[in-house]
């Protein structure tokens, strides 16, 4: 009964240490509905039209042109962006191409996903992927690991053909990421997010000069920015030392000799 007890207070802790970290793990929350989604893509990275994750921005151009979106990735977080593009009715063979920068416009490789694809002459459509590596709280300078802050897209048709050039054409892009968790946990956390003019925006705040806090750019997680200390990393530690207690006691009301008969001495 006693071991029963033991190890039916063991699978209850367990359980109620789990269910945060598996609410944790759940993708990203879409948008709010209250926010429409942008129609329309910027030229550069200055002029990067603005999307929450969840969202599907959609805009129109021509072939040739540089279309740039931006949008922000916290850490602990994949994201994985999906590109759509209708072509032209009449077209040769297009190489369509997506990347993606964060904000420090370091160009950031896709783990996998058709991140440049090629349309026949006859497709409608082309579709890109690519599914970034997990955005850390913190890296050495050195690195070029994805970091918390803004991200950007930039879709664009490589090695056109000059019949090609200015063909009308329409875009989706979305964002969507999944939470990892504390499996890509570290020990550290940048004191700003990679988001351009925060600096400028901090140095107003605290000159309470409301009239030079312009930030390049204003989006955020809906939760604002984690600080990067806590991760489900910390649950699962503890459920580590609570299970190691738990077989000890265990261990200790099995092998401590209570049921065994005492010893009789030879000749007794």
């Amino acid at each position: 009964m006693r071991i029963t007890r033991v190890l039916g207070a063991a699978l209850l802790m367990l359980g109620l240490a789990v269910a945060p970290a598996a609410a944790d793990s759940s993708p990203s929350p879409s948008a709010s509905s209250d926010g429409e989604a942008p129609t329309s893509a910027g030229t550069s990275f200055r002029t990067a039209t603005e999307f929450e994750q969840g969202q599907q921005a959609t805009a129109s151009g021509s072939t040739g042109d540089y279309l740039y979106w931006s949008f922000p990735a916290d850490a602990g977080q994949r994201p994985t962006v999906e590109a759509t593009v209708k072509l032209p009715e009449t077209h040769a063979g297009q190489t369509w191409q997506v990347d993606v920068y964060d904000g420090l416009r370091r160009r950031q490789a896709c783990q996998y996903g058709a991140q440049t694809r090629t349309a026949a002459a006859d497709a409608t459509t082309v579709e890109l992927a690519c599914v970034l590596r997990t955005v850390r709280a913190w890296s050495e300078p050195w690195a070029n690991d994805p970091l918390p802050g803004t991200y950007y897209v930039r879709l664009t048709a490589v090695g056109l053909t000059t019949a090609d050039l200015g063909q009308p054409v329409d875009a989706t892009v979305e964002v969507n990421s999944k939470d990892i968790g504390g499996a890509a946990a570290v020990d550290g956390s940048l004191a700003k997010p990679l988001v351009p003019g925060i600096a400028m925006k901090s140095e107003a705040s605290s000159e309470d000069d409301s009239s030079a806090s312009a930030v390049l750019s204003s989006i955020e997680p809906e939760d604002g920015w984690s600080g990067g200390w806590w991760s489900d990393r910390w649950v699962w530690t503890a459920v580590g030392g609570v299970l190691a207690a738990l077989a000890g006691v265990g261990g200790y009301s099995l092998t401590r000799g209570a049921g065994r008969p005492s010893r009789v001495p030879p000749g007794a």
